[in-house]
């Protein structure tokens, strides 16, 4: 009976073991995936808070992407181990779980306060929400919340979570703080392309004519153009009837003089014939 709760128990101890090994927090290894973050990876080692984050079962970082945190990566250790201490919060917060929270603000727990260093509430942080955006700053009061989030790099849920943030918080008391980066200048519109304004054509020396002689501000008259498609119609006779139009016209004067008959021979014989009769009646009555 001993032996069976013996084994039982030390069973119990392995499967322990292993599932905390397994739910471990790895920072670095979770870092590594995403090389915009290597500066703050190196930073955690050099401070060696990258023992003292894996040891935790449950950490969110915000994270800071290498042109971000490159504001406060020349400051003395000491003070950058706070401050980095104070972007490492003890409980588990990805996008969702921001976006779901329904007071206005909430206050974090960080790294910093579990040493027992903090003072005036600087190792809290507060998240807030402003026109539906989510902002991160130091819970001292009147302390800026500036640090806006970006997004979720990486999440296993309820042990690590890793959010962007946009700026470093440096809390009151752990070091000069950090200038919010000026907003992206406003693009202006587009010039037109030289293509469209080389394809205009230039007016014609007709055209130049045109409006050399029009009045300032007038729009240049131009001469229309007749083709035997679009001539205008004749004026109406005054019967009523439409006026041909000078080709239908024309056909018909030329059927007209195609229907009148040319004089045949027959009657050029009869006149000859006649013109005899009577010069001889008028050569007999003389004789009479």
């Amino acid at each position: 009976m001993g032996l069976k709760a013996s084994s039982s128990l030390l069973f119990l101890t392995i499967l322990l073991g292993v599932s905390s090994i397994v739910s471990a927090v790895n920072i670095t290894r979770a870092l590594d995936k995403y090389p915009e973050f290597s500066t703050m990876t190196e930073l955690l080692a050099k401070t060696k808070l990258t023992p003292i984050i894996n040891k935790r079962q449950t950490i969110t970082l915000l994270a800071l992407s290498n042109d971000a945190i490159g504001s406060i990566s020349g400051r003395p250790e000491d003070e950058l181990k706070n401050i980095l201490m104070n972007h490492v919060v003890l409980d588990f917060y990805d996008g969702l779980k921001l976006k779901a929270i329904k007071d206005k603000s909430t206050m974090l727990t960080t790294l910093y306060q579990s040493t027992g260093l903090g003072q005036e509430q600087n190792g809290f942080l507060k998240c807030s929400k402003t026109n539906g955006k989510i902002y991160f700053g130091s819970a001292v009061k009147g302390a800026p919340q500036t640090a806006e989030y970006i997004t979720t790099v990486f999440r296993n849920p309820f042990n690590l979570s890793v959010v962007q943030i946009s700026m470093p918080i440096v809390a009151p008391g752990l070091g000069d703080p950090v200038e919010v980066p000026p907003s992206p200048p406003m693009s202006s519109p587009p010039a037109p392309s030289p293509k469209e304004s080389a394809d205009t054509p230039a007016p014609g020396p007709a055209e130049e004519d045109v409006y050399a002689d029009s009045p300032p501000g007038a729009a240049p008259e131009t001469a229309p153009v007749s083709s035997p498609e679009t001539a205008p119609a004749s004026a109406p006779s005054e019967d009523g009837s439409p006026a041909p139009s000078p080709e239908n016209a024309g056909k018909k004067k030329m059927a007209a003089a195609d229907e009148v008959e040319p004089p045949t021979s027959a009657s050029n014989n009869g006149l000859s014939f006649g013109a005899i009769l009577v010069l001889s009646f008028v050569v007999s009555f003389a004789r009479f």
